[in-house]
């Protein structure tokens, strides 16, 4: 059960991982002056923030396991509803990404990051996982996925760890390969950070589309049985 449990929370850890602008972030946090602590700081944050949101989502969905019960009924609705609304969301991002040589301009909050003190890092991580409405999506279709699984206790408790680590690996791993390889790992970040800045709606989209597509089957299913 446990294996299975991991299983169905994988896809969501993936997407939560692979968001583009906390990639972006940390590694905006690691160029600054402050890198080593902030970045540790920042990895602590958003660690702190999803585990917080499963935490909330399996104690509120615990019921969801029975599938005759009011918990598994609201929690298949919620899935229809997340998985059209990360639909659209993805169609949105198609629409607005940039067209014909237009330059993409980071966001303001991005600007500062490089100088940020220690509150406003480890403040920014909490909300950029656990207040971020695409994670709280996705959290929520993993962690219901999980309790469906019929895993409780400690069981449980693996699970929901092992997704809070595999969506915070991209942001503990920038963090990591910046501790340990120096000027080499900083020009390989930045040239992370410009990727992922330059395609960052289609890459946003194309996860918005595949998780969305997916949560959205799984929610009709569990209301057809």
């Amino acid at each position: 059960m446990l294996v299975q449990a991991i299983g169905a929370a994988l896809p969501a850890a993936l997407a939560v991982a692979l968001s583009p602008f906390p990639l972006i972030g940390i590694v905006l946090i690691l160029a600054g002056a402050h890198d080593h602590r902030n970045g540790l700081l920042f990895a602590v944050g958003w660690i702190i923030g999803l585990a917080a949101l499963a935490t909330v989502v399996a104690v509120v969905f615990g019921g969801a396991d029975d599938p005759d019960s009011t918990s598994s009924a609201i929690a298949d609705w919620l899935r229809v509803l997340a998985g059209a609304a990360l639909i659209v969301l993805a169609g949105r991002k198609w629409w607005l990404r940039p067209r014909g040589g237009e330059e993409t301009k980071e966001p303001g909050w991005m600007t500062s990051l490089g100088d940020a003190t220690a509150v406003r890092v480890l403040t920014l991580g909490v909300l950029l996982s656990g207040a971020n409405p695409k994670n709280f999506v996705l959290t929520a279709s993993a962690t219901t996925a999980i309790i469906e699984a019929d895993v409780h206790g400690t069981d449980l408790a693996v699970a929901v760890t092992v997704f809070v680590l595999l969506g915070s690996c991209t942001v503990v791993g920038a963090v990591a390969v910046h501790l340990a390889g120096g000027q080499r790992a900083a020009s390989f970040l930045d040239g992370v950070r410009q990727f992922m800045f330059t395609n960052n709606n289609v890459i946003t989209m194309v996860v918005l589309l595949i998780l969305g597509a997916s949560i959205l089957g799984d929610g009709l299913t569990g209301l057809g049985r």
